[in-house]
């Protein structure tokens, strides 16, 4: 029993079952409603499948001879299935896709516009004479494209050569249709360098449109490709170092201490080949390390200056910020105090009714309210703004400093750290900085 036999055996309880089988077999007739819900169980069992054998391409023909044989029989209907997926989006011809690395712009747009649904009409019979490309595996494939890109870079974009995005596409064909689908999107530009004999992609990796190509970009993809060719060399090398010293081992066995001596002649020379290629990969790869990391003080800084700006435009003084701190651990305490004083009361009452207690302090309430009307700012004279005005607008002071220290790190720091004395200097210095 195949791969496929055993996973719908698993994945269908009632395979087995004649009756059912027998209705599920039978070639689509009549209205839409009378075989539909059989259309919807093979759709989705052939998306099992090919999600089971970590493929979105399939071939119309494994399909119908292969994947859903029993007893020697074959769904009379899966061909009719294949052409209504085609005709409600679900699955395309792969001759649909145009190759992205020799494409223009207007045919990927095209093409993109297929994928999505926008499609001409194909005569049925053509459909089946192609392989097919599963639309939502392939964008679950892209995604985990992205995923694997992203546990490999710290920035919010990557530039990688053309032959490292098929080996993790698994294939030229999946490449292509993930890269197709990529740039459709906006999430994949091509790329190559000034001679054009290196192509490579540049993917974005956070939740955002891919930059444009930058002459940067094209010295990454250079040295990305230097780097794998030297790695591949350092492979070769080890190879060749690896049959050098199994030759002299055999040769000295055998007693044949001239090919032996010429084996071990051939390990140094091939050692100082290998030091030589390693040194200069560790050169290019610390380049690179010096790009990426760039990269990412880059946005590190944006992020500063954004947030400098941001003060500047709202205006805070270190006063407000003072007062509103001030303020914050004035309220803490009280709540503090005010649920130590429940606690004991609670612990020397523990029976007491609530009612009661509800009713006396109403009236405490209203007492207090009629003994002081209105309650003046500490520091502003003449000002009669009622105190529940000057809590809300000291909340509103609270939450305008606590969004403007979320935009920068520092000022982050210094509220949940720092004392009041160096929040000063730290706000100075940004200001500073912005102007």
């Amino acid at each position: 029993m195949g791969i496929v036999d055993e996973f719908v055996k698993r994945e269908v309880g009632d395979w087995d079952d004649e009756v059912v089988a027998r209705a599920r077999f039978k070639a689509f007739s009549g209205q839409t409603s009378d075989w539909e819900p059989h259309f919807f169980f093979w759709r989705d069992l052939i998306f099992n499948v090919a999600r089971h054998l970590g493929i979105f391409i399939i071939q119309p023909s494994q399909v119908t001879n292969s994947w859903f044989v029993r007893g020697g029989l074959t769904p009379l209907c899966i061909d009719h299935v294949l052409i209504e997926m085609h005709k409600r989006g679900d699955l395309f011809r792969i001759q649909d896709l145009v190759d992205p690395t020799t494409a223009r712009i207007p045919q990927l747009l095209q093409r993109f516009a297929h994928l999505i649904g926008v499609s001409r009409s194909c005569p049925p019979h053509q459909i089946l004479q192609n392989p097919l490309l599963l639309k939502t595996l392939m964008e679950e494939r892209a995604a985990q494209v992205i995923k694997h890109l992203s546990e490999n870079h710290w920035t919010p974009y990557c530039v990688i050569t053309m032959e490292n995005f098929q080996s993790i596409c698994n294939g030229s064909d999946e490449a292509s249709a993930i890269l197709t689908y990529l740039s459709g999107v906006g999430k994949a530009r091509l790329l190559s360098t000034h001679t054009d004999y290196i192509k490579g992609v540049k993917i974005s990796l956070a939740p955002v449109v891919v930059p444009i190509v930058s002459e940067l970009d094209s010295n990454v993809l250079h040295l990305s490709w230097t780097a794998e060719k030297l790695q591949q060399q350092l492979d070769v090398i080890d190879q060749r170092w690896e049959r050098s010293r199994k030759g002299a081992i055999a040769f000295k066995q055998s007693g044949n201490k001239l090919a032996a001596l010429r084996c071990v002649r051939q390990l140094k020379s091939t050692s100082e080949s290998r030091d030589k290629c390693n040194s200069l990969l560790n050169k290019v790869e610390e380049v690179l390390g010096v790009i990426s990391n760039a990269e990412s003080t880059k946005q590190v800084s944006e992020v500063i200056r954004i947030g400098a700006r941001a003060i500047k435009e709202v205006g805070i003084s270190v006063e407000e910020v003072q007062l509103s701190m001030q303020e914050l651990d004035e309220s803490v305490a009280f709540q503090k105090e005010v649920e130590e004083a429940l606690e004991s009361f609670q612990l020397e009452h523990p029976n007491i009714e609530d009612e009661p207690v509800l009713a006396e302090l109403k009236k405490l309430e209203l007492e207090i309210a009629d003994e002081t009307p209105h309650i003046h700012i500490l520091g502003t004279p003449g000002n009669t703004l009622a105190k529940g005005e000057r809590d809300t607008r000291s909340n509103e002071s609270v939450k305008n400093t606590i969004s403007v220290n979320k935009l920068e790190g520092a000022a982050e720091k210094v509220y949940s750290e720092e004392t009041v004395e160096t929040l000063s200097n730290n706000l100075s210095n940004i200001k500073l900085e912005a102007a």
